[in-house]
């Protein structure tokens, strides 16, 4: 398959790039794969699709503050963006500037706080503080509101581009199928006695790298921080049993899932995973997800044409696009069944 497989033409005006006021009135574009047919819904319209045997799952993740802003010894200005933690005070992280630091520059960020760049890993800067790097962002960090929105992030990012179940700091782009659910919904699936689990995948930058490659086997998949739980394993197993479906709910709880499920066999995981599910995966736990509208030429448009056929997702995407749907990270939604 050729990267080319997967273009497609959006208008500019249908990027969203501010949310809407509230959260579950995005709207919800409903793929039926048994049927081949498209609906349109309202996200709240998705417990109409969900029975009580069915299963959804999370990915709890927070969002790091992890954009921020400094200069060399030498007043060059520079904006770094921190990938993950290696450790409290030790943060890896991609550098924009005129010309690339060298181990051994200091860098200055906001309020006289020092850090030095150490070495590369993996094509990422090791930077090092005299204090917790957790800290330094909640002070001076930015939300890391993705390129294609071509603006500075607001105060208001800080509570929007965040799922409302967040809880484990580690990421640097939102599981953006979750920041539909606002607090009423998430009661009203407790309420219809519908079973949740969380997962946890730290979705990295590179969620928004393109594909280099015009073959898309040659891609290599950067590598995310995951955890499935043994309750996650057993939730899954008793509502397979029962003849229910597993509804994941975003493609990095997709990722989860199919990763800890690569020995054949669902179990718990902790770790990395660079797993790439494209057009003929097979796929062992996830039945319907909901997801939202994905970048042309993405790794993440790939694993949608994945679960629904390529073909079916270009008439989706088309259909999305002659309907009006709002596109990617503050757009609207799809539920696959």
């Amino acid at each position: 398959m050729q990267i080319t497989d997967f273009d497609y033409q959006l208008p500019e005006h249908l990027i969203a790039r501010y949310p809407l006021p509230e959260r579950s009135s995005s709207r919800l574009l409903h793929y039926d794969r048994g049927s081949n047919t498209l609906s349109d819904r309202q996200f709240s319209d998705m417990l109409d699709h969900i029975q009580p045997n069915d299963c959804l799952i999370f990915n709890n993740t927070k969002v790091m503050p992890a954009r921020l802003h400094g200069q060399k010894a030498t007043g060059g200005k520079l904006e770094i963006l921190i990938e993950r933690l290696a450790a409290d005070n030790i943060a890896l992280a991609h550098i924009k500037a005129s010309k690339s630091p060298k181990p051994g520059t200091q860098i200055e960020l906001q309020n006289g706080i020092n850090v030095t760049m150490t070495g590369r890993e993996n094509g990422l800067f090791m930077l090092q503080a005299q204090q917790d790097w957790l800290q330094i962002m909640q002070q001076q960090g930015e939300m890391p509101l993705p390129p294609y929105m071509l603006r500075a992030a607001e105060e208001m990012d800080t509570r929007r581009y965040q799922t409302v179940y967040a809880k484990q700091t580690g990421a640097v782009a939102a599981p953006t199928a979750g920041l539909h659910f606002d607090d009423e919904l998430i009661n009203k699936i407790k309420t219809k006695n519908i079973a949740t689990a969380q997962v946890t995948l730290h979705v990295g930058a590179g969620t928004f790298q393109p594909v280099r490659v015009d073959n898309i086997h040659e891609h290599q998949m950067h590598k995310e921080w995951l955890q499935v739980s043994d309750e996650v394993c057993d939730l899954i197993t008793r509502t397979k049993q029962q003849g229910g479906r597993v509804i994941a709910v975003g493609t990095t709880t997709v990722r989860s899932l199919e990763t800890a499920a690569r020995a054949g066999q669902l179990q718990p995981y902790t770790g990395d995973s660079d797993i790439f599910i494209y057009p003929g995966y097979k796929f062992q736990v996830v039945d319907a997800m909901i997801t939202n509208f994905h970048l042309p030429k993405s790794t993440l448009i790939m694993l949608v044409s994945a679960f629904c056929g390529l073909a079916e997702v270009k008439q989706a995407y088309q259909y999305a696009i002659e309907q009006e749907y709002r596109f990617f990270s503050y757009g609207d939604a799809m539920l696959l069944t």
